[in-house]
């Protein structure tokens, strides 16, 4: 079993798409732990604000299978084939980091957004923050600690039951 970290983000229908993110999500795995879900402010472009959350999960998956389901599940619920980077979207899901995998390919791990947005990593500091990330050494609080953002995450209250 691996533990995988995906971060989930919605601009478009959010509560529906976050909770169908969830729901799909446990079919590719177990011991689902969920992030407070965050509101905030679309990042480089003009938008509708998104909720955006961290999953913890194990899954029995590799890493080509898990990203591969990922993408499935986001072409399921209306996300574009060739959507761009910077676009509203029904659904954006992310492996933040997948066991101690280091790869510079697709999909890139650990993931940069770790370092560049707090709607990545306030959530991995609630789920894991002594987890170590692999190639930065430092932890996921210490990493937190020496970070500065400009982006408020409003928290969101939970809308659905969950059971994992």
């Amino acid at each position: 079993m691996i533990t995988a970290y995906v971060g989930i983000g919605s601009n478009i229908e959010r509560r529906k798409h976050i909770q169908v993110a969830i729901d799909e999500l446990s079919a590719l795995g177990s011991e689902l732990r969920l992030s407070t879900i965050f509101e905030c402010e679309a990042v480089d472009f003009e938008s509708h604000p998104f909720y955006n959350l961290v999953v913890e999960m194990k899954t029995t998956l590799d890493l080509a299978e898990f990203s591969r389901q990922l993408r499935q599940i986001e072409l399921k619920w209306g996300r574009a084939e060739n959507a761009a980077k910077y676009e509203p979207r029904t659904l954006d899901l992310d492996i933040i980091l997948f066991g101690d995998v280091v790869s510079d390919a697709q999909p890139e791990l650990p993931r940069s957004d770790i370092f560049k947005y707090a709607f990545v990593l306030k959530p991995l500091v609630e789920l894991c923050p002594a987890r170590v990330v692999p190639q930065d050494g430092r932890s996921i609080k210490q990493i937190w600690q020496q970070s500065t953002f400009d982006t408020a995450l409003v928290p969101v209250p939970l809308w659905f039951n969950h059971k994992f």
